[in-house]
Parts: C-alpha cells; sequence; structure tokens
C-alpha cells in the first residue's frame, strides 16, 4: 500500500517512519484523524474561554497531527496549548486571536487533506470503488 509523495501541510514520509514504516499504519491513523476530528472546531471553539477544556481539546488536536505528520497544524496547536498552560499555571498572557484564528485555518486545511487523501485511498485510483 502506497502513501501520497506529497501532501499539503503533511510530512508522510516522517509519519510512515514512526509507525515502523508501515504505509498501513498511516492511513490508519489518518482515517481515526478524519473521522473522530471531523467536528473538532465547533467543539474547540466551543470551550474558548474555559482554558483547562479549551487546553485538553488543543492537546488533543497537537497530538492527533504529530501521529499523522501535519506539523504546522501540530505547530499550532503547540504554541496555543503553550500559552494556555501558562494561563492555568497563574500567568495573565492574552490569547491572541490571530493565534486561534490559525489554528482554525490549520486545522481545516490539515483535514480536508487528509480527508481527499483518506477517500481516494478508499476508492482507489480515479476515485471509483
Amino acid at each position: 500500500m502506497s502513501v501520497p509523495h506529497s501532501l499539503d501541510g503533511f510530512d508522510v514520509m516522517g509519519a510512515v517512519e514512526r509507525m515502523l514504516g508501515q504505509p498501513l499504519l498511516w492511513w490508519q491513523a489518518v482515517g481515526l484523524f478524519v473521522e473522530h476530528y471531523a467536528d473538532w472546531e465547533q467543539s474547540w471553539r466551543g470551550t474558548i474561554g474555559d482554558d483547562a477544556e479549551e487546553r485538553k481539546r488543543v492537546h488533543a488536536i497537537r497530538s492527533a497531527a504529530a501521529n499523522v505528520g501535519a506539523g504546522r497544524l501540530a505547530e499550532t496547536a503547540g504554541a496555543l496549548e503553550d500559552l494556555l498552560l501558562g494561563r492555568l499555571a497563574g500567568g495573565q498572557s492574552v490569547v491572541p486571536e490571530d493565534l486561534r484564528q490559525r489554528l482554525g485555518n490549520d486545522f481545516r486545511e490539515s483535514w480536508q487533506a487528509a480527508a481527499t487523501a483518506w477517500k481516494e485511498n478508499r476508492l482507489g485510483p480515479g476515485g471509483s470503488a
């Protein structure tokens, strides 16, 4: 089973290497990412204002993104998670709205790229089963 040589926002080969060089494991992780995180953005936005709950949602997407090789998404989520952790520890840092905007954009781009690749993989070349 092959993997895409290029997927916008992803280091596919690095992720496959971390999965013992097994493309099937990567595809399984992508399927879980697509299925389990389809409504992530809406759920995350509902937690804004509750630093502890928001941190949990952001940590989940950071981990999932890192697992499938969506580096840009993992990095942005990590930056927000770090700010939220600081706030939970008593810091008074303000979370810049542009960071949340960037996280939303990175999530949508990564999720869509993963969903498209997943659909094409399941349907085979040319998009037909």
